[in-house]
């Protein structure tokens, strides 16, 4: 076998495997949670909810109504304003006041738009509670998301994290459904997988995440000088050996990019953060316990794929203009189908009663199972150009593209 024989069945083959252990990785894991036992929570230790936001006046009402609705009763809420140029700030002191008869509102107003980190580094000084959960100001949260949040923190005292289960709500377009089945089919499956195969996850959501508040002083809070804050302290809290694990009880509905510029931009962002993290986390790939250092190849296998996938399509596309001919293999990819449908169904009946699916989803799948890899593929090979040419990166916020008028 050639060089470029094992090249090819790499690229193909990798989707493949990666996909059988991520199935059978979620269903250990999912067995293992059933049996799960969590202390007794009194309800008496103070949470702190910190929402960062930067115009955010189309979405805020609506996440703190959410919020209002939660049933762990001992909770603040800090609301941080970084800047907005619209109305977010008034909006703030209205609910303030709208709420304060059943909980307490915090403002925390910045001059200067310096990113979400820097927000959440306001939020979390201002705030008082044990246990801090930072929930993004466009999601709606369960009402026994935080419960979940605190009794989980509260068993294991080795956790200074715990990340949340992001379902989309707005599916009236294409993109926003491939998303909804992304979410459910791939990302909650490979958390669940980490979780089983590792004990740890890549990385907390930040839509929603729970910290334990002695751990975000031990590494000293959020670094304003990454592009993915979130993906960043959770490799700091492991440098400090606190553990992050996954908790799908905690669940909360989201909005997402609905064009494909903006997906790409948001994956390709998320694609240098783990970038950035494998850079500074280099020496865990001698000198770490065998989860992280599973955890960072990974990471170099995944965008390895997407170089040798990208080069081996433009050979591809010169074939097909010079000899007219693309030899496909017919039986592996019949197998990367059924696989992928496979991952799928399990994501969809594991999530349908809470995050309100239907069977017509089902009809995306072959859309689906394109569109993931394709993704996948073009916001690595971006983000490593980005990577390279820029690798200093300090974050502001934009306004970001959603769909605001749909429903869960």
């Amino acid at each position: 076998m050639g060089f470029l024989d094992i090249i090819n069945d790499f690229i193909i083959g990798y989707p493949i495997v990666v996909s059988a252990i991520w199935i059978v990785g979620s269903i250990f894991e999912s067995m293992y949670r059933k049996h799960e036992k969590f202390v007794d929570i009194s309800g008496d230790d103070l949470v702190s909810i910190i929402v960062p936001s930067h115009n955010e006046s189309d979405t805020l009402r609506e996440a703190i109504a959410s919020i209002a609705e939660v049933e762990y009763k001992n909770f603040e809420v800090v609301l941080v304003d970084d800047k907005s140029s619209d109305d977010t700030l008034d909006i703030m002191y209205e609910l303030k006041q709208k709420y304060a008869k059943q909980f307490n509102i915090k403002i925390v107003p910045i001059d200067v738009n310096q990113g979400k980190a820097n927000a959440m580094n306001q939020g979390f000084a201002a705030s008082e509670g044990k246990y801090i959960m930072g929930i993004d100001a466009d999601s709606l949260i369960a009402k026994d998301s935080v419960t979940q949040m605190v009794k989980t923190l509260a068993t294991d005292p080795s956790l200074g994290a715990v990340a949340g289960k992001p379902v989309v709500r707005n599916r009236t377009t294409i993109l926003g459904r491939l998303q909804l089945l992304e979410y459910i089919g791939v990302i909650d499956i490979i958390k669940k997988a980490q979780s089983f195969l590792y004990g740890r996850i890549n990385t907390v959501s930040g839509v929603m995440v729970g910290f334990r508040r002695q751990a975000i002083k031990d590494v000293g809070g959020w670094h304003t000088d990454v592009i993915t804050e979130d993906i960043d302290i959770t490799w700091r809290m492991y440098r400090k050996h606190w553990r992050v694990r996954y908790q799908p009880a905690m669940l909360c509905w989201i909005l997402v990019p609905e064009n494909t510029r903006s997906l790409i931009k948001q994956r390709r962002r998320w694609a240098r953060g783990g970038m950035e993290v494998l850079v500074k986390n280099h020496d865990f790939l001698i000198h770490s316990d065998i989860s992280r250092k599973a955890l960072l190849y990974e990471t170099i296998i995944s965008n390895t794929w997407a170089v040798l996938t990208a080069l081996s399509t433009i050979s591809y596309l010169f074939s097909l203009l010079l000899i007219h001919e693309v030899q496909l293999d017919g039986d592996v990819l019949l197998m990367l189908i059924i696989i992928s449908i496979v991952q799928f169904c399990i994501g969809f009946f594991g999530s349908r009663a809470k995050a309100y699916l239907q069977l017509r989803d089902l009809l995306l799948i072959p859309a689906y199972i394109v569109y993931y890899w394709m993704i996948n593929l073009i916001s690595c090979i971006t983000a490593l150009v980005s990577f390279f040419l820029d690798p200093e990166n300090v974050g502001t916020w934009s306004s970001p593209d959603r769909g605001l008028n749909n429903e869960k």
